[in-house]
């Protein structure tokens, strides 16, 4: 089918920019949903007897998925600056619901692992793309607060797995939850495709300003920065390659360098708890309905937490927000290691899900900010992708501890470890300065021969 359509382009009545927010939000419920769908039926893989799972094989089965989003993140990322944000979406979705429904069919551990491994790929290419689109239709004074409202689909999806889990698992087979993976096909993929528009700064950096300022005039954005783009784009036409290159010049390398780290760190705690909480609650001593219970209450304080966060970092700033996150996860990672009663420990998991799955939104919504709009999607693209190291990193380290004699509660000095080196990673993302001075740095990045022109 064509992945053209009028709402690529523009016509028809005005609209929010809260639709694409909305869409986005969708589509990432479904991502989030992946992100909790393992560590669900991680403790159901391990007993069953047909397969005979370890824990190191369970954690590095884990990361696999996590490779494949590595590879879909940092691809997709700058393909996305090339062919737009629409098409990526469009294919990302498709890709990553096929895939979740062969994994449900799958006859052994390794075949599961690979089917996991390619849902990874399509998975990757959604995270940098909705954030891009959810920032660009975003007045500047709402941009966290819409991207972390986007976002918070995230561990909505975490919840719904959850729930699905406590519903389903003491009656069924683990399988049944990824064939609900597959369920984007029919409700969220139509809704893309029908109303998800291009991104008009997209356009009007090809060259299509007609389009792009359609687009502009019927969700109401400033038509400043698009023309903005438009005028760079006739002043210095764009590279194939710049959007990569802006994030290794002088003036943006080191906060790429530390973003990654960030990133890395935000991903490691998000995968690591998300994948291991309800198999350490049960090593604690807590039934596994219990045990899934905190995993649900882990995504609903992420929720909570972030809307809260962002809308305080729309008005001081995302460096100081996102490193009390991280802080945040840190001192409540560490309490979670005692022995509390049952009440503490449900809002310490609250908190670290806050720290967690909140830190890793913060630091999407600080890359988003802090990048020229042709590099943006770029910058997500590489941090995330880096980040996703991390991600595999997590369920893995998780794993061994698990495997080992050291006790249930050296994963969570483990992870409140990661959480310090990412909250100080943040703190050194050095000033942004003006927009102006950011962008000239995208326009007189010059191209080199052989690069090919994106008309």
């Amino acid at each position: 089918m064509s992945i053209t359509s009028k709402s690529a382009t523009g016509a028809g009545s005005p609209r929010s920019a809260m639709f694409v927010v909305a869409i986005c939000f969708v589509t990432i419920i479904f991502d989030g949903y992946d992100l909790v769908v393992y560590g669900a039926t991680v403790p159901s893989i391990l007993a069953d007897q047909e397969w005979n799972v370890s824990p190191e094989q369970a954690g590095a089965i884990g990361g696999y998925a996590l490779m494949g989003m590595l590879i879909g993140a940092l691809v997709v990322g700058a393909v996305t600056d090339i062919v737009g944000r629409r098409k990526i979406m469009l294919i990302s979705l498709t890709w990553f619901s096929m895939t979740m429904g062969l994994t449900a069919l799958a006859p052994s551990a390794e075949v599961f692992g690979l089917l996991r491994f390619i849902a990874g790929l399509g998975l990757g290419g959604v995270v940098p793309t909705a954030i891009a689109l959810t920032v660009e239709y975003s007045p500047k004074h709402r941009r966290q607060f819409n991207n972390a409202l986007m976002f918070s689909g995230y561990p909505v999806g975490g919840i719904l797995s959850a729930l699905a889990a406590l519903a389903l698992l003491p009656v069924t087979d683990f399988r049944v939850m990824y064939a609900l993976g597959a369920l984007p096909l029919v409700t969220v993929l139509p809704l893309a495709y029908r109303y998800l528009p291009e991104s008009p700064r997209f356009l009007a950096a090809k060259g299509r300003r007609e389009e792009a300022f359609r687009l502009a005039e019927r969700y109401r954005l400033d038509t400043n920065e698009i023309e903005a783009a438009a005028e760079a784009a006739e002043v210095v036409p764009v590279a194939r390659t710049s959007g990569i290159r802006t994030l290794f010049t002088g003036r943006f390398i080191v906060a790429t360098v530390v973003f990654a780290l960030a990133s890395f760190c935000g991903l490691l705690l998000v995968y690591g708890l998300n994948t291991w909480l309800p198999n350490i609650m049960v090593e604690a001593g807590y039934a596994l309905g219990s045990s899934l219970a905190f995993l649900l209450i882990l995504n609903a304080g992420a929720i909570v937490g972030t809307i809260s966060a962002s809308r305080i970092a729309d008005r001081v700033g995302s460096k100081a927000v996102t490193a009390s996150a991280f802080l945040a996860a840190t001192i409540s990672i560490l309490l979670l290691s005692m022995r509390l009663p049952t009440g503490v420990l449900y809002l310490l998991v609250a908190v670290a899900g806050l720290g967690s799955v909140g830190s890793q939104i913060l630091v999407n919504g600080y890359v988003a900010a802090h990048y020229p709009d042709a590099a943006r999607a770029t910058a997500l693209g590489w941090a995330l992708g880096v980040g996703r190291l991390g991600a595999i990193l997590g369920p893995i380290l998780g794993g061994y501890v698990a495997a080992s004699s050291l006790g249930y509660q050296w994963n969570f000095y483990m992870f409140a470890a990661f959480a310090v080196v990412g909250g100080l990673m943040t703190l050194l993302v050095p000033r942004r300065g003006s927009a102006a001075k950011a962008q000239e740095t995208l326009r007189s990045t010059p191209i080199r021969a052989g690069d090919e022109v994106a008309r």
